[in-house]
């Protein structure tokens, strides 16, 4: 099953996340099918590409719980 899930770079002490389309299966920081957007919670600074986002929702992709929290706050997805 795809997941719509975050994806940890950046340093020790300053996370950066790349919201990623993967296999449930995947481990966190592995091969990710397509990158749709990146947070970072430091600056709370976000950039989600809504077209690829809303195509893969349609496809049956489902987010994680913070994932829909994110979405819901930028208003691309309603609850």
């Amino acid at each position: 099953m795809l997941k719509l899930r975050l994806k940890r770079n950046g340093r020790k002490q300053q996370p950066f996340y790349r919201l990623v389309i993967m296999e449930n299966t995947t481990r966190r920081d592995g091969r990710a099918i397509d990158q749709v957007g990146y947070y970072n919670p430091i600056t709370k600074q976000c950039n989600f590409d809504i077209i690829k986002i809303t195509k893969w929702l349609s496809y049956g992709v489902k987010p994680t719980s913070t994932v829909f929290n994110l979405l819901s706050k930028a208003k691309i997805i309603k609850n």
